[in-house]
């Protein structure tokens, strides 16, 4: 192809550079000149124009797209007319984009002239959504080019793997202070998730969190020809001899990988017994919110496989947090703005009569040269939390003046005889109204570092369902708690020395257990043994 001005008087054939006025018409770019086009654009005084002339070998430029998009159909795509160099492929059912990234890589290095564009490989989509787009940037491509193109597919091609009728069962276990409400919302999130991919949720069924019987409903599921089989455990996964790994492995099946690069669901397992796929569902999959769970769920049921090569595989693109809900394609919609980085604070509760420790007041004990409510305190500083709220009660001028010269706010509990949860109320009155969220920190747990703060501060998106924030260690649910906003009427409502801890059962599925490096979450100072172990006398 040859492209550069030319005279008007000799450029019928020609391809217009760029839009033209003649004649009281608007000649667009692209357009092949004609006879009676030439006669208007010299008639308007203009003798020479920018325009692009075809040589042999050159393949125009829809014919080009078409061409190239027909051979990148597969099953499920559908081409569009070729216009203006560009030729759109669509979905034409529900499932995963599917497509072989080196492929689509391999002709978009071949020559600038040539360009193919995706969704990202298995993206959901809906009938008549755009998977991809084909478009020449010249007027024309060489033929040699397209050739290289066409050869470099080798029959790879760009289709939607459609969803298929599946019936899926779903055990969910639970301990004893397991809300029945939690395990309902549960079944409801998963028939849901289950539905908007046109598959069923046939067998739903409760155990208590114990190995052995869990293996006993894995089997009983097992003869309902259902496939995948679903488990949601009360308690997060945190090892590959955990109780749901271990019931799988003792109803015959084998624990296939254990851990995903997506964040939220992190914590997945991958099974099988047999030729039936079994997950143990990450605990954030109890939210509607997108989630790692989603991403092997939609596999399964658009019939690919799912092995541990691609739950490892899922990291580019796996964190989910900031994910807003995407536009159709070239729907023009203005980005969204970035969210800002929550505002947390945190409480120390500091107000106790510490009465199992004897005479002494625990919290102004030495530990490791500081008192105990001081390492507390000291530890939240060192975090990002702001403000960090103090609450007094028992001995107050005491623990204020151990307290001294820090950057905390101090708010007096004169109700603190009467429990835990005054404290709380007295605590949460005095955080600014702009917090998103607070830390309810213990006084009496020394070993607390800013990095366990961090930990818990790292894992909170209420908007992805991560509300509650609870830090675990052996599979045993510890403190600070970090606590979404939301929560605050609710925790304001609690009475006696009791806490809000059950306000985590209430509202289990936002919660989020984040497994702690060591057991410092554990260990609170109640008595004087505890305290001699803590240093180490």
């Amino acid at each position: 192809m040859k492209f550069g001005r030319i005279a008007v008087a000799g450029a019928a054939g020609a391809i217009l550079g760029h839009s033209q006025s003649a004649g009281g018409r608007r000649l667009k770019k692209g357009h092949v000149l004609t006879a009676a086009d030439v006669e208007a654009i010299a008639a308007a005084g203009v003798s020479e124009i920018l325009a692009a002339r075809l040589e042999d070998g050159d393949v125009p430029e829809d014919q080009a797209a078409a061409a190239l998009a027909q051979a990148l159909a597969g099953l499920g795509a559908r081409v569009a007319t070729a216009f203006t160099g560009r030729a759109n492929l669509y979905a034409e059912a529900p499932g995963l984009a599917l497509f072989d990234v080196a492929a689509i890589d391999a002709i978009n290095l071949i020559d600038e002239a040539v360009t193919v564009a995706t969704v990202p490989a298995f993206e959901e989509v809906e009938p008549g959504q755009m998977l991809a787009t084909v478009k020449i940037i010249p007027f024309s491509v060489p033929r040699v080019v397209l050739d290289r193109c066409l050869a470099k597919l080798a029959g790879r091609r760009i289709g939607v793997a459609a969803y298929r009728p599946a019936r899926a069962g779903l055990i969910s276990t639970s301990l004893p202070d397991t809300k029945p409400s939690v395990l309902a919302k549960t079944e409801g999130v998963m028939a849901d998730r289950l539905a908007a991919l046109g598959a069923e949720l046939a067998d739903t069924r409760r155990v208590r969190h114990d190995e052995a019987l869990l293996a006993d409903m894995l089997q009983a599921q097992l003869g309902l020809g259902l496939d995948p089989l679903l488990v949601v455990g009360a308690s997060a996964i945190v090892d590959r001899g955990d109780v749901i790994p271990a019931a799988i492995e003792r109803a015959g099946g084998t624990v296939e990988h254990f851990g995903m690069p997506v964040d939220p669901g992190n914590l997945l397992l991958l099974g099988r017994i047999g030729d039936v796929r079994v997950l143990g569902v990450p605990g954030c999959a109890r939210s509607p919110k997108l989630n790692g769970f989603d991403f092997v769920l939609r596999r399964m049921i658009a019939g690919l496989p799912v092995t541990r090569l691609d739950l490892m595989k899922m990291g580019a693109g796996g964190l989910l947090k900031e994910i807003t809900s995407r536009p159709m394609p070239r729907a023009g919609e203005a980005a969204a703005q970035a969210p800002r980085r929550p505002r947390i604070a945190a409480i120390v509760l500091a107000a106790g009569r510490s009465t199992r420790m004897g005479p002494a007041n625990k919290l102004l004990q030495q530990v490791d040269g500081r008192p105990m409510v001081a390492r507390v305190v000291d530890a939240a500083l060192a975090s990002s939390a702001r403000p960090v709220v103090v609450v007094t009660g028992h001995e107050a001028e005491a623990v204020r003046a151990a307290l001294a010269g820090r950057d905390v706010v101090f708010v007096h509990n004169p109700d603190y005889a009467t429990g835990l949860a005054s404290s709380l109320r007295h605590g949460l009155g005095a955080l600014p109204g702009d917090s998103d969220g607070a830390l309810v920190a213990l006084g009496d747990m020394p070993r607390l570092t800013p990095g366990h703060f961090e930990q818990l501060i790292s894992a909170f998106s209420p908007v992805e369902g991560r509300a509650i924030i609870v830090p675990t260690w052996g599979g045993k649910r510890g403190n600070p708690v970090l606590w979404a906003a939301r929560f605050f009427p609710e925790m304001k409502a609690v009475a006696g020395d009791v806490g809000a801890r059950h306000l985590i059962g209430e509202h289990a599925e936002v919660v989020r257990e984040v497994e702690s490096p060591d057991d410092a979450v554990l260990l609170d100072v109640d008595t004087p043994d505890v305290l001699a172990r803590v240093r180490g006398e």
